[in-house]
């Protein structure tokens, strides 16, 4: 460990050397913001004649990197960033670590402040401060999401191995069950999704642990993950699933936070993050899951099982209602064993209904999440998208897991809808006597014979997976209108149909896409490799909010005929709205889609003569728009190069006077030649 940093260091012979910083700047998108705190920190440690190197963590990858060098011979690093940054390179140095739109908008303060800053000692966890950036999520949910995002593709390929193995090599056994023949081929590959089903867990926990306490919470989040999901562990037939993994997973990553606090001497400092933290973090909280949590939920799902056994003489519909709700509670955890473990213990007995309660309901939170993916894809990103598809698949084979990836990024919209429709459809197979010979659910088993019943079985299972479907489409849509003040207005006031056609602004020319036009496209000017053009410039901005301004800028890229879907535009500019505002001060604002409601990537810029609030850092009013849009399958590094360009660009205050002045769409195009 280094020692720590004092002022500035002077030459052998008395003259003072220029004063050499670094900066890092990043944003959640990493696009306009980045660059933009990037160009003013160079400005003002150039205005001060102070030596600066910027690192910018874009989308199109790390630019300008810092090397050992520049570190060893900086002064102090200024981390403008509301992401995840990696400190342990600066340990030793005198480090400053604040929200992207503090570089924006006081970057001569930061420059002041990081000399007397506190010098970072190593081994503390990525920074990621929520001040100043925007409409920045917490920590705890960018954590939780990190985990979520690690722990998808272990659920597709562990389910679909699964359903795979079981589609094509599986059959009813008559001793009870859906069986693989041993030593098959298909056992094998059944035997590799498994592995990835039972990675998932600890997976989700380890990363979740990881996002806050950086690597050295990696070793006790997963561990801890692992013991959550191992019930024999606390002598629980059930573990306790993914939602004791994100347990885990905050627990570990806040002990290690904790333990990274305790002052230890100089010596052992550097084996803290490699051996005693997770040693120390891991022993803990094992033990304490084990002995404090674990045999409380032990005893809970015993008694839950002993009072399923006490219901089996009372209503069908009500019985059956409550292993619904239980079955999707959490998809493969403690409540979802509990309820499954009695039906199936019931087979023995020739109580073969209340495992065809359950079969009904295993593959409905798969079934209906997938199913909300198709119906409105608006609301979701496109690997939640790509997730639900594979949902669909795992649904069809029982594997209920398939729903855990929408469950653990929206808890409180997810669950819900997943228990009502789990409890419809229990409840409707109870009503009708359905039975299951096997322990297992979902229409794979209809379609092997197990079920009796088989129509009112299908019945149940399409009929709760509905509900589900549209129960979670309601919530999410409810939530993110909630979430994000610009839904709350005007959007009702503009029919959005009349996008596809023309501005919404007021007495704008009509915009209606032909055939052909984009073949006429060329003729007019264009600027920033062909994605701008005079088609899509208009010198008068209409609109007066922040939703105005971005239904009638999809309306104006609608006129370079590349927009497919406005109203998917607008959805999609909105919601990247709610991650932090595009507006980045100086009177500028860049709104911003990944969307396949644009064939090609395209752009366009508008005036306001009075502004449009846009909740700028700086609190300036937007007075140049530029919208840029760029298909899922496009969304490459071309359209980042320009925009962050662009973001430079923009920063040069006669530039912007240029674009303030020109008189009509001609000679914008011609200022806006400047950005190459």
């Amino acid at each position: 460990m280094t020692s720590p940093a004092g002022p500035p260091p002077t030459g052998g012979g008395g003259e003072q050397r220029r004063v050499r910083l670094l900066a890092v700047t990043a944003c959640p998108t990493g696009i306009a913001h980045t660059y933009m705190a990037a160009e003013k920190l160079a400005q003002a440690a150039e205005s001060r004649g102070i030596d600066m190197k910027v690192e910018t963590q874009g989308s199109i990858g790390a630019e300008n990197v810092l090397d050992d060098n520049d570190v060893r011979q900086a002064d102090g690093v200024i981390v403008a960033a509301d992401k995840d940054v990696d400190l342990s390179r600066f340990a030793g140095k005198r480090v400053l670590t604040v929200g992207v739109a503090e570089g924006i908008r006081h970057p001569e303060q930061l420059i002041e402040r990081v000399l007397s800053a506190p010098v970072h000692t190593g081994g503390g966890a990525p920074t990621a401060p929520a001040s100043g950036g925007g409409k920045e999520r917490s920590a705890g949910y960018k954590a939780l999401m990190n985990g979520v995002s690690y722990m998808i593709p272990f659920v597709v390929v562990g389910g679909l191995l699964i359903a795979i193995s079981l589609s094509l090599g599986g059959h009813t056994d008559p001793s009870g069950g859906l069986v693989i023949p041993k030593d098959s081929f298909w056992m094998d590959v059944n035997s590799i999704g498994v592995i990835g089903f039972t990675l998932m867990v600890p997976i989700l926990s380890g990363y979740i642990a990881y996002a806050i306490g950086d690597r050295p919470a990696l070793v006790p989040g997963m561990i801890g993950g692992w013991i959550a999901n191992t019930g024999e562990l606390y002598d629980s037939k059930a573990g306790a699933g993914f939602i004791g993994a994100i347990v885990t997973g905050f627990l570990a990553g806040y002990l290690v936070l904790w333990i990274k606090k305790v002052k230890v001497p100089k010596f052992v400092q550097p084996i803290m993050p490699i051996i005693v933290i997770p040693i120390v973090a891991t022993t803990a909280l094992g033990l304490f899951f084990i002995y404090v949590i674990g045999k409380p939920i032990s005893w809970v799902f015993e008694h839950l099982t002993d009072w399923l056994g006490g219901m089996t003489g009372t209503s069908a519909v009500l019985l059956g209602a409550i292993l619904g709700l239980m079955i999707a509670f959490d998809m493969g955890g403690p409540v979802n064993k509990t309820a499954f473990l009695f039906g199936a213990g019931l087979i023995a007995t020739g109580n073969q209904t209340v495992m065809g309660m359950c079969a009904a309901a295993i593959p409905v939170m798969p079934l209906g999440q997938g199913l909300a993916t198709l119906l409105r894809r608006r609301l979701y990103s496109e690997q939640e998208r790509e997730t639900g598809f594979a949902a669909l698949f795992m649904g069809c084979f029982g594997i209920s897991e398939g729903a855990i990836p929408f469950a653990a990024a929206r808890p409180a919209q997810v669950i819900p809808a997943n228990m009502l429709g789990g409890a419809v459809a229990g409840a409707i197979a109870g009503v009708a006597g359905v039975e299951d010979a096997v322990p297992h659910g979902g229409p794979i088993v209809a379609v092997l014979g197990a079920v009796s019943g088989v129509p009112m079985f299908f019945v149940a299972v399409v009929i709760g997976s509905v509900v589900t479907a549209l129960t979670t489409v309601a919530l999410v849509d409810v939530s993110e209108r909630r979430g994000a003040p610009a839904l709350a207005g005007a959007g009702a006031a503009v029919p959005e149909a009349v996008l596809v056609g023309a501005s919404v602004g007021g007495a704008t020319e009509s915009a209606k896409p032909v055939a052909g036009v984009g073949s006429s496209v060329e003729e007019a000017g264009e600027v920033l490799s062909g994605h701008l053009t005079e088609r899509t410039v208009r010198v008068r901005l209409d609109a007066t909010d922040k939703e105005g301004a971005i239904r009638e800028m999809a309306g104006l890229l609608a006129r370079g005929g590349r927009v497919v879907d406005a109203d998917e535009l607008v959805a999609a500019a909105l919601r990247r709205e709610e991650q932090g505002t595009t507006g980045l001060g100086e009177e500028i604002a860049i709104p911003h889609a990944k969307t396949d409601a644009v064939s090609a990537p395209v752009v366009g810029f508008a005036r306001s003569d009075e502004g449009v609030e846009w909740d700028s850092p700086d609190g300036t009013n937007a007075r140049l728009v530029f919208m840029i849009a760029v298909p899922e399958a496009a969304a490459g590094d071309e359209h980042l190069r320009i925009l962050s360009l662009l973001s430079r660009r923009l920063m040069d205050a006669g530039f912007r006077e240029r674009l303030l002045a020109a008189p009509d769409e001609a000679a914008v195009v011609e200022v806006l030649r400047e950005v190459g």
